[in-house]
């Protein structure tokens, strides 16, 4: 499977405010809409309605960078529509418990390197993970690139956008999942974990780790032990560590 991040932009981008009008109308999914700064229109300002209410990523940008994506008549407007489906946390659970799964769900919060999204997701599919939850706002775009990155996994397992990732997390303690916070800062080592029941693993960002109203929301803090000179692990590594671990106690727990 190749993908090229010119081409898909280019094939997944809808300009012009009817397009993009009739195509949130319609249901379809955005990663992000780009509005020319200044813009002020009144269809431009109905778009900009229709976004808010759907709650749609957006942007503004300078004219020019909207004219370095397409040559045609933009109108101020440069939709870039998703090239994945995403769906709610609570089908996510519900699917899980329904079909006898224990759950298991990766939390990414501030996770922007595409590269980071594509290899945790990689390895989040092959440790049968059941969805990857991360931020409308401030997270790495599903591209073409973190799809190429992935191997095809971000096209396998279920997406969850998240507009308020707290509301995520409580709504995932209620749902009976222990969320673990991978954290450099804590003392319990992840081996000590049960990690054969409802689980929700939290990672962080590599330059500031996971935000502390997060870090609350955590029945338990484990850190993975360092035995080199290097002090941490990057957070697809890391990620893969606590996802393996998961497997590697599940399927002893199988046997039994």
């Amino acid at each position: 499977m190749k993908f090229s991040n010119e081409k898909s932009v280019e094939k997944n981008m809808i300009y012009g405010i009817h397009p993009v009008m009739e195509a949130l109308r319609s249901g379809k999914e955005f990663d992000k809409i780009l509005l020319q700064k200044g813009a002020s229109s009144p269809l431009f300002k109905e778009l900009f309605q229709e976004i808010r209410n759907q709650n749609c990523h957006f942007q503004f940008v300078p004219e020019p960078k909207l004219n370095s994506l397409t040559k045609g008549n933009h109108q101020g407007v440069v939709g870039l529509a998703s090239l994945v489906s995403y769906v709610t946390i609570d089908e996510v659970i519900t699917r899980s418990y329904e079909s006898g799964k224990i759950p298991l769900v990766v939390i990414l919060d501030k996770v922007t390197d595409v590269r980071n999204m594509g290899a945790i997701a990689r390895t989040a599919e092959c440790a049968g993970a059941d969805a990857i939850v991360f931020p409308v706002q401030n997270s790495a775009p599903i591209s073409g690139d973190a799809i190429k990155s992935s191997a095809g996994a971000l096209l396998q397992l279920s997406l969850v956008r998240s507009e308020n990732l707290k509301s995520t997390i409580n709504y995932l303690k209620e749902s009976g999942l222990q969320i673990i916070a991978a954290s450099e800062k804590a003392t319990n080592n992840y081996f000590n974990l049960n990690l054969n029941q409802p689980t929700a693993i939290i990672m962080g960002s590599e330059e500031t780790g996971i935000s502390p109203e997060y870090l609350k929301l955590a029945t338990a803090h484990v850190t993975i032990p360092m035995s080199g000179k290097i002090e941490s692990l990057n957070v697809s590594a890391a990620a893969a560590a606590l996802l393996f671990e998961t497997v590697r106690q599940r399927i002893i727990a199988s046997r039994e």
